[in-house]
């Protein structure tokens, strides 16, 4: 299934309700695509607010992939809530990919397990300029059994800002790992503040966070190659991302 949104037009704010019910036992791919040309001098904004019911059993991949453009000052923003809830055995993966020109973003992500459900998170997010994203994720795990993989990568370039917040709770027996990577250039800044909170005596959690600078001695190889160091930093960053 493919819902994809371009909002074109200078000063517009778009907001978009979409509920997902999933059956038990199926499986489905949902594909979202969110654009924004901004040629004027307002703020755009894009708000896709998605919630999904996954039943007992059922497989769901969904794809969030955002973009924006255009040569005016008006900023382009786009501002996700991603609600999940996730019966027994369920298994739900998220991959969200931001590009680039987007100017400010704000994602919600809740997520809520029952017994046995499973959880994977891939989320990449490119920053650039005087840009700023902001990455707020909860994720109770309340059934038996349940576990949850998210990993974060991204690159900050310029002086934009990033700041991520991921929160995995574990109110029964469970394993989630949290691991957040990010490369920071230039003036950019990110901060990862990590919150793990076990309620239960067999809720094991792991988070692990590293942020640093490109390896100059990756960039020496690649430069030996015939590469200008700005070609370096691009094919480090591609990998890095991918």
């Amino acid at each position: 299934m493919h819902i994809p949104v371009v909002v074109d037009a200078s000063g517009m704010k778009d907001v978009v309700y979409n509920d997902f019910y999933i059956a038990e036992g199926a499986e489905v791919t949902i594909i979202a695509g969110c654009g924004i040309h901004n040629s004027g001098c307002n703020e755009t904004r894009h708000d896709g607010i998605h919630s999904f019911y996954v039943g007992k059993g059922a497989n769901v991949r969904y794809e969030e992939k955002h973009y924006g453009e255009g040569e005016g000052i008006g900023a382009k923003v786009l501002n996700p809530v991603t609600k999940i809830f996730l019966d027994e055995d369920a298994v739900f993966t998220l991959d969200t990919v931001q590009i680039k020109g987007v100017d400010s973003t704000i994602r919600e992500t809740d997520v809520k397990m029952e017994r046995n459900s499973k959880l994977y998170v891939v989320e990449k997010l490119m920053t650039h300029d005087n840009q700023a994203a902001e990455s707020n994720m909860e994720v109770q795990m309340n059934g038996e059994g349940s576990s949850a993989q998210i990993v974060s990568r991204s690159v900050a370039k310029g002086r934009s800002r990033q700041v991520f917040h991921p929160k995995a709770v574990g109110n029964a027996g469970c394993h989630a790992h949290v691991q957040c990577d990010s490369i920071i250039m230039d003036h950019a800044e990110v901060s990862s503040i990590p919150e793990i909170n076990a309620r239960h005596l067999d809720a094991a959690i792991i988070h692990e966070a590293a942020i640093g600078r490109i390896n100059d001695e990756q960039l020496v190889k690649l430069r030996t190659l015939g590469m200008t160091e700005e070609e370096a930093e691009e094919v480090i960053i591609d990998n890095f991302l991918n």
